[in-house]
Order: structure tokens, then sequence, then C-alpha cells
């Protein structure tokens, strides 16, 4: 086995030159280099003709925003229609809510091309969680209230890019004209969309009694994890409108977060998890518009993972042998 450590020796040489190597137990080889384009996957040669026993060395680079930090600096973007809006003189609130698709589209292709992630509530608790690192240039997609089109129009187009997003279902609007139905809710939650709660019937929980705010959250909550086959542990409060009996109802009803509509600054912490702003997109702001709602990315690392490719063991050879 010695033209094997020859081998692994030489990779680990190419990564020592311009990086600091980091291994721990039995995990795959990991360095931190100046930034690359992420998912590259280049071929490491060898030096000074080692032998390599007939393997190859692969480094697939990722950049990454590493664990650590009690305040993140990611934009919570707010859509609702995904349609086209209608007139502002027959339907002023609808034209405030609605993005047109061409318009959403533009600004997803945007995001894929300048290097943006999206990720979900799930991914932002891991991480404040110190279970896994978020991806460079994250941000989080929600889109509320489980209109039709949330299934036909912004489903298709996050797909087409890979990306993922948080939907704030009103529960009992589903299956009504111009909602999601049961089966399109429950697809779109296979296909790593997450679901979150968004009331029974759009309450304003602000101006409502603390019975019926329980029965809205609770009741939410019941129906979709009932349907999904798993837990729903965010939450978004209709109209953005909250109190402070509001924001511990929604604790004690077993949430795990909250957002608003507020456009407070873009960032967010485990202390404020119940009052998380978010930043609304109208559709009818221009490109520079939408870019500059993003802020300043958080800075973030790239990792190299060193893989091994080789022809089988000889025929008797025995493992570590």
């Amino acid at each position: 086995m010695r033209h094997v450590a020859t081998g692994v020796g030489v990779a680990v040489a190419l990564l020592l030159a311009g990086a600091y190597v980091l291994q721990a137990d039995d995990s795959p080889l990991l360095a931190v280099i100046p930034p690359a384009p992420a998912g590259q996957q280049i071929a490491a040669p060898t030096l000074g003709g080692a032998d390599t026993g007939g393997r190859e060395y692969f480094i697939k680079r990722r950049d990454m925003v590493p664990v650590g930090a009690p305040v993140i600096r990611v934009p919570i973007l707010m859509y609702h229609y995904i349609r086209t809006p209608p007139s502002t003189r027959t339907d002023p609130l609808g034209f405030r809510l609605s993005v047109a698709p061409a318009v959403f589209e533009a600004q997803m292709d945007w995001l894929h091309a300048n290097g943006y992630h999206p990720v979900n509530l799930n991914q932002v608790r891991a991480y404040f969680g110190g279970a896994q690192a978020l991806p460079s240039r994250p941000v989080v997609i929600t889109l509320d209230d489980g209109y039709q089109d949330l299934y036909t129009t912004a489903f298709p187009i996050l797909e087409a890019h890979g990306f993922t997003a948080v939907a704030y279902i009103v529960s009992g609007f589903v299956g009504r004209s111009g909602y999601v139905s049961r089966d399109e809710l429950l697809a779109m939650d296979r296909a790593g969309i997450e679901i979150g709660s968004h009331t029974v019937d759009h309450a304003d929980l602000a101006r409502t009694s603390p019975g019926r705010v329980t029965y809205e959250l609770v009741e939410s909550k019941r129906w979709l994890e009932q349907l999904v086959g798993h837990p729903v542990v965010d939450f978004a409060y209709p109209s953005g409108k909250f109190n402070p009996q509001t924001i511990d109802a929604v604790r004690r009803a077993g949430y795990g977060t909250a957002v608003t509509t507020a456009e407070y600054p873009l960032t967010h912490s485990l202390v404020d998890r119940y009052t998380w702003s978010r930043v609304r997109v109208g559709g009818s702001e221009p490109m520079p518009e939408f870019i500059a709602n993003l802020g300043v990315s958080m800075p973030s690392i790239t990792v190299v993972k060193l893989s091994i490719v080789g022809p089988p063991l000889d025929r008797g050879q025995q493992p570590g042998a």
C-alpha cells in the first residue's frame, strides 16, 4: 500500500502549497483556500511523476458561511401573488401584492447568475444550532397565503433554478377557488419547498381575542402537520400584525420562528426569531432597487474537499493490508 500513501501525500502536498488543510476523525480532507467558483471540481495532478497506483484525486470547491455567528445577515424576501398585476384602479391592493411572472423569473435569474443560494428556515435553524454552515450569499424566498399561482407559476420557476423557498399557507383556504389544493401543497412539500403556517383564516392576531389567537395558531399547525406528515414550525403574522401577547402565543404553540412584513434591517438572530423582518418585493421596483434591497452578503470562505477515485483492490488484498 506504499504507492497509495505516496499518492495521498502528493495530493495533500498540493493543498498545503496554498491552503490550510483541516481533517477531523474520518471526515474528508478539507482546506480553506482563496475564493473560487462554487462547485468547481478539478483533477489534482501529481508531483514529480509519483506513482499514484492508478488513482485519481479530485478537488471540489465550495463557498460557505462558517458556523458560529450569533447574528446573520440574510435577506428574507416576501412575495404574494406571482401573476399579471391587476389594474390599480379596480384592485389597488392586488396590484401592490402582485409580481408579474416575467419579473419574478428575471429576479430568480439574477440571483442564480450572481451566486445567491436560497435556503429555507430549517437550514437557518441548523446554522444557529451549529449543525451546518450556510452556503455563500444565502437568501430566503417566502411566498404568503397559498394562492393558486404559487403552484402553477412560482413553483416551476423555482424548480427550474434549483431553488427552495418557504410557503406560508392559510390552512383554511387550501382547496378553495384561487388557492392551492391539498395535493399541490403536498407535491411542493415533497419537492423541497418548506411549508409554514399563516393561521387558519388570515386573522389579524393583534386585534383578536386570546382564545381565538390560540385556535388560529394551533389548528393551522395541526392541520398542516397532518397533511405533510412532519413538524411545521415556522409562522408568518397575517399583514405583519402582532403584539407581545401574540409573540408569546406563537412561542407556546410550538413555533420556532415567526416573520413579519416590516422592512427592518436584514440581520437576524435567535433572540429576535419571533419578529424576523422581511423585504417586500412589490414587482414594480426596477432591478437595481431589487438588488440594492438584498444588502451586503455575509463573508464566506472557500472549502475544498479531496476525493480519491481508484481501481478496485487487487484480488486477495485485504483493506488496510
